[in-house]
């Protein structure tokens, strides 16, 4: 960040808490200044917010924005935005600053919603606060919930408790929408909806939709998996869809057809790129006093960990790793989770000398015939060498009728060739255990058991949302996104071991006896 752009987004808007001394002594010197007309704020935050000043005085700042992620959120340009994270991050501050680079414009038109009305009543007294210093002569009607700048710019500050309160907004148009801790909405249906009414008659007006949150609450998943999973952390990336993770791209027929259609960002906050609430350590104090769970979330930002989930041991910074090249020694397999309707998912391993396994490749598709899937996995193992054997889900061996070969019958014909996998009473009990002891780390190497690529994206966003089953916590919920878990279980409980030919029970370290000493085809 260049010394030009930091200057840019000074609206001369220093966090509140920081700069309290600053306000008193400038409200001590009021009667010395000058009644100068208020500052021009353009979209491009070219022109800073400076309080009326002698000349002889330096311009009084309100909020500067901290250096890293806040003022990364402020000059960010992508279409949809989340800067979340860490409690304490100053996310709040950052989302009342980021609409007044438009707000006087007379066609600027914005809205900031929170979850419920108390909310939102603390994010007006903090607009409060701020508003009318940055942007003298700006005015608030609480009957409108609407502040209206000098030159007209509008900023309604609203509440979304239930899905059916979008429809007050049916037939608007907003340049700007902000959501203020996204993660409280438990779908994405407020979020995807108020996308329609972002539009604007002003080229000169971009348009934007800003979430802050922490993780956590009740749409942590939704809100995962649309922002932080898709691309690593400060990254921009086309938008994609929620369920397939495929780039969202024009329709069929339209001039631009499968051009991408906008970029997302997410920007994650920590405590300490907030200097005012993190030196005194107070605040760390209190985050470090709470559960596990809680503390991973609110202190370290750390978005795999949820109430419930069914693998709260999985973490990104020991079972994550980068790529490497594979030995042509190590024992290789494949195994796969089968639906042509749903997902199909399918997982490459490699077994280390030392018994790790190795996630190094994954393939999930949707809608595609069994057969086809087949072709797919021969061509992405092309360079592989020699795969050892490959397990598919058992129920691919069902006959149908006189119709012909079963589905793991078609694809052993093109080449692709599979073992069943375990589906006897208990195995889905005995496969979560498995995983559980997989993500330990080994007493012996001080490695954990299984680690994974970083490449392997759909693995690593849905092994730690897996919820357990209500019903039966011993298992995950099978109506969540679990085709790549399953696959993953479906490989581990074939007793993966670095050498499949010189197999000795005695010296076995992990104590299994063999179900099927073959183990090839």
């Amino acid at each position: 960040m260049t010394k030009d752009v930091r200057e840019q987004l000074q609206l001369n808007v220093s966090s509140p808490e920081g700069s309290k001394k600053r306000l008193m002594k400038s409200r001590s010197s009021k009667k010395t200044r000058s009644t100068a007309s208020p500052s021009k704020i353009t979209q491009e935050l070219e022109t800073p917010i400076v309080l009326p000043e002698p000349s002889e005085v330096e311009p009084e700042v309100l909020f500067k924005p901290n250096e890293g992620p806040q003022t990364d959120f402020l000059a960010s340009s992508e279409r949809e935005v989340l800067y979340g994270g860490a409690a304490g991050g100053g996310k709040s501050f950052a989302m009342l600053a980021d609409p007044l680079r438009g707000i006087n414009n007379p066609n600027f038109s914005g809205l900031l919603v929170r979850h419920t009305t108390e909310e939102l009543r603390e994010l007006i007294q903090k607009s409060q606060e701020l508003y009318p210093k940055a942007i003298p002569g700006i005015k608030w009607s609480e009957r409108k919930s609407q502040w209206v700048s000098p030159k007209g710019g509008r900023l309604w500050m609203s509440y979304l408790d239930r899905d059916l309160d979008v429809m007050r907004y049916q037939g608007q148009a907003f340049n700007w929408i902000g959501f203020d801790e996204l993660t409280q909405w438990s779908t994405p249906f407020a979020w995807d909806y108020m996308r329609s009414r972002l539009r604007s008659t002003d080229p000169s007006l971009g348009l934007y939709m800003r979430a802050t949150t922490n993780p956590g609450g009740a749409g942590h998943q939704w809100v995962k998996k649309t922002f932080v999973d898709p691309s690593p952390a400060n990254t921009p990336f086309w938008a994609t869809e929620l369920e397939s993770g495929n780039v969202i791209t024009f329709p069929k027929g339209h001039s631009r057809e499968g051009q991408p259609l906008f970029r997302r960002r997410f920007i994650p906050a920590n405590l300490f790129d907030n200097p005012y609430l993190a030196e005194s350590g107070d605040y760390e104090a209190m985050l470090l006093s709470l559960p596990e769970h809680q503390r991973r979330q609110l202190l370290d930002g750390d978005w795999d960990v949820s109430e419930g989930a069914a693998f709260p041991e999985f973490n990104r910074q020991i079972h994550v790793v980068e790529p490497y090249k594979i030995p042509a020694s190590w024992t290789k397999f494949r195994a796969c989770d089968y639906g042509y309707g749903s997902y199909s998912a399918v997982v490459w391993i490699a077994i280390t000398p030392a018994e790790q396994l190795v996630i190094y490749r994954e393939l999930q598709v949707s809608k595609v015939l069994a057969v086809d899937l087949a072709d797919m996995i021969l061509q992405l193992e092309a360079d592989d060498g020699r795969i050892q054997y490959g397990v598919l889900d058992s129920s691919l061996w069902h006959k149908r009728g006189d119709t012909g070969p079963s589905l793991a019958e078609q694809m052993i014909v093109r080449g692709c060739r599979w073992r069943p996998s375990d589906r006897s009473k208990g195995s889905r009990v005995a496969g979560k255990n498995e995983v559980h002891r997989r993500l330990q780390v080994d007493e012996f190497t001080q490695e954990p058991r299984m680690v994974v690529f970083n490449n392997c994206t759909n693995l690593i966003s849905q092994l730690p949302s897996l919820p357990l089953d209500k019903k039966n916590p011993e298992d995950v919920d099978t109506n969540a996104m679990d085709h790549m878990y399953d696959a993953l279980r479906y490989g581990i409980m074939t007793r993966p071991r670095s050498s499949i030919w010189d197999y000795n029970p005695v010296n076995q370290r992990t104590g299994f006896q063999v179900a099927d000493p073959s183990f090839g085809y």
